[in-house]
């Protein structure tokens, strides 16, 4: 099978749009098909070294359209309108087009295949929503003008992947069809408890402090200012792996904490197994691929209970869920779990366990099928395996499922203790903003608030922490 990715980002840049591409491209070529990359440009001078994989070891092939830099995040490229994108396709005939969190290049290359006549397969990954009103672009209007892009894209495609439960039920929410949950694999060779590396940890925390550890980009919405009251704590330090244009900012916030700048590969597997905590702080995450790469090297996690990572984190079992945009949430969970030696080895041996099987391999022939799914239909098949079929076979993978229409979008979850946003909007209680944790929870037996077993666990904590 031909397919052409076209992807708003990819290496030499570094996050989870980029790392996804790169791993579905890297299968795809495993299996035997002919992917094709086509993607922005980097800066003047970046180092774009060729990814080669396969047993002969074929650099895959990327066509790289001319690009400028985000205004105000330099780090993030913004395609150019190019003749190159259409020659691109033209060229290598493609069976399917997958576009991965598809906005500007992306919304071009839907046009594109319209034209063409090309089956999409479109994959949501950023919620773009969401970073405009974290950028405070028109306020209100960004968002609403986000979602009104995302809707004409995704409305284009055949079919939506969406990366988690909440996530696809904000696409349902707003008007996107044929949604079906496509999460990610995580390389748990690669991150691993046996990389935990105790000299880096006593050269962490000298004082044999807990080590407190966050992975990411420093960008606003990643809202790693929520840390800066546990990094106060007694007996625990802060440590930062990532750049952004954040930093500054941060590291005035916290004089205490260690920032590591970027680490990659090796280097970034040894950092995340010597961590005895990990704590993401963003409450925009889709998915939020750092928490796999926590769980798989063993370690103990600490998330918003918002967006992504209700799939991917069991409450008080392989850590723990708290208010969104809450500091003092934060500093609460991040102190229970430094005073407990034995629940972080309990909640990381969890974790580990959780996600072993999840493999970059399994959810890859899910995305094979998606395509061929997406084909058949487009050739007037019936397909030949139902999504469902591949989800037994993945086991413990997320099923990739259909999601059902909820009659109104999520709201957003105000700080503890709040009944209003900081525009002042009436927001709704705490205990009823949180999304379902699981797939599994949208049929699971409610107690007798009427949600999820796993939600009010959620929702428990944040009612029983002090004030």
């Amino acid at each position: 099978m031909r397919v052409a990715i076209v992807t708003e980002s990819f290496p030499p840049e570094v996050n989870g749009v980029a790392h996804s591409v790169l791993r579905a491209a890297e299968h795809l070529v495993r299996r035997g098909h002919q992917p094709l990359v086509i993607t922005p440009a980097p800066a003047r001078g970046a180092h774009c070294p060729p990814q080669s994989f396969g047993p002969a070891q074929e650099p895959l092939p990327v066509v790289r359209i001319p690009s400028v830099p985000l205004p105000r995040y330099p780090q993030v490229r913004i395609a150019l309108p190019s003749r190159k994108l259409t020659a691109a396709l033209t060229a290598h005939q493609p069976d399917v087009v997958h576009l991965a969190s598809p906005f500007i290049l992306g919304a071009r290359a839907a046009r594109v295949t319209e034209r063409l006549g090309l089956p999409t397969v479109a994959v949501y990954q950023t919620d773009l929503a969401g970073y405009a009103q974290a950028y405070r672009m028109g306020r209100g209007i960004g968002s609403a003008i986000a979602w009104s892009r995302i809707r004409s894209v995704h409305r284009a495609a055949a079919r939506t992947l969406a990366p988690s439960t909440p996530a696809a039920q904000d696409l349902t929410a707003h008007g996107v069809r044929h949604v079906r949950i496509w999460a990610r694999g995580v390389d748990s060779v690669r991150f691993h408890p046996a990389h935990r590396d105790e000299a880096l940890h006593r050269s962490l925390a000298p004082g044999g402090e807990v080590l407190i550890g966050y992975v990411g980009r420093l960008a606003p919405e990643k809202r790693v200012d929520l840390l800066a009251e546990a990094s106060r704590l007694p007996g625990v330090r802060v440590v930062v792996i990532g750049d952004g244009p954040s930093a500054p900012a941060l590291k005035a916030a916290m004089p205490g904490a260690v920032f590591l700048g970027r680490r990659t590969g090796e280097e970034l597997a040894r950092c995340f197994a010597s961590l005895d905590v990990f704590v993401h702080t963003g409450p925009l995450e889709t998915f939020c691929q750092t928490i796999q790469e926590a769980m798989a090297s063993g370690v103990p996690v600490i998330a918003p209970a918002v967006g992504g990572p209700l799939d991917l984190v069991g409450h008080q079992r392989t850590g723990l869920l708290v208010a969104p945009r809450d500091p003092a949430a934060v500093a609460r969970a991040v102190a229970a779990l430094a005073a407990s030696p034995e629940l972080r080895a309990q909640y990381g041996a969890a974790g580990r366990a959780d996600v072993t099987d999840r493999t970059w391999e399994a959810v890859g022939d899910q995305l094979i099928q998606h395509y061929e799914d997406v084909l058949a239909e487009h050739r007037g098949e019936t397909p030949v395996a139902t999504v469902l079929d591949l989800a037994e076979a993945a086991r413990k993978t997320p099923p990739a499922t259909a999601v059902p229409t909820l009659p109104t979008p999520r709201q957003p979850v105000a700080a503890a203790g709040s009944d209003t946003d900081r525009r002042g909007e009436p927001q709704a209680p705490a205990d009823e903003a949180v999304a379902p944790v699981q797939p599994a929870a949208m049929t699971a037996p409610a107690g007798p608030s009427g949600r999820p077993a796993a939600v009010r666990a959620a929702v428990e904590l944040v009612k029983e922490q002090p004030a």
